[in-house]
């Protein structure tokens, strides 16, 4: 039933969004000052440092403009998938960009591996030290864990992969709550709607009112790559090229570095 749930929310989510960038930010290439506008798609846990990449990036450039959509890396693929006018993907999962490179969604020889993440559990801070390891989430004292749906959120298919294989995935499966992006994960927790859940280690750096429990085994899981590429419609080319070539410039590394990301 979970499951149906889930992925009933996935379609009105995917139909609704990717109706709001069409007749939202994809109406406007160039603003009313004559600018390009470029929309990067970027997966939710990237919010907090392209927020800053945007800043750096517009004060030195004055032509362009950045406008960011994000959600959920398996959305934002589906998006692109269905024509929506999107000039660059960043996703927290090599799996979203592989299946929009194969459907030469992706323009040739534009996409790479930009960063890398880790997947660990934070609880409120209110709850600190009850949890230490991925079998005290079965303790009664845990009645809701929070991860993003498996489905889209590759976070949420993280931790599946890492409870499956912990033997622990059919115990606690009952007791999850799941969420549209992994920033929604980290919100059910700060709020204490849920005892812990599964996000990234730059994630739970963010936010001073949840605390990592502790951080899962990296062996328990598929390493945790955010890959970036240009999508073949854009319609503005060159500065696209322009954004991708400066996303993986030392400037931009040191921003990305500063908000807890690592480098494959």
């Amino acid at each position: 039933m979970k499951s149906l749930y889930s992925k009933a929310i996935l379609l009105v989510g995917i139909a609704a969004m990717a109706a709001g960038i069409a007749t939202g930010c994809g109406r406007y290439t160039t603003n009313s000052e004559g600018n390009v506008v470029l929309t990067i798609s970027a997966a939710a846990s990237l919010t907090d440092a392209l927020t800053e990449v945007q800043q750096r990036y517009e004060s030195s450039h004055d032509s362009i403009k950045l406008r960011f959509n994000f959600a959920a890396s398996g959305t934002l693929q589906q998006q692109i998938e269905q024509g929506a006018p999107i000039d660059i993907f960043l996703s927290a999962s090599e799996t979203n960009m592989d299946k929009l490179v194969e459907k030469q969604l992706i323009a040739t020889g534009k996409h790479a591996n930009l960063l890398s993440n880790s997947l660990v559990v934070i609880v409120p801070k209110s709850n600190e030290g009850a949890i230490t390891r991925l079998e005290d989430l079965r303790s009664p004292g845990v009645v809701k864990l929070a991860i993003g749906i498996p489905e889209i959120v590759p976070a949420g298919g993280y931790a599946v992969e890492a409870l499956t294989g912990a033997g622990l995935w059919d115990a606690l499966s009952t007791k999850t709550v799941q969420a549209k992006d992994v920033r929604q994960v980290l919100q059910y927790v700060e709020t204490g709607n849920v005892e812990a859940g599964f996000v990234y280690k730059t994630d739970a750096l963010a936010s001073n009112r949840a605390d990592i429990a502790f951080a899962v085994d990296p062996a328990s899981y598929k390493p945790i790559v955010y890959p970036i590429g240009v999508v073949r419609a854009t319609k503005h080319r060159k500065e696209a090229d322009e954004v991708f070539d400066y996303l993986r410039s030392d400037e931009a590394m040191d921003i990305f570095r500063k908000y807890g990301f690592e480098f494959p």
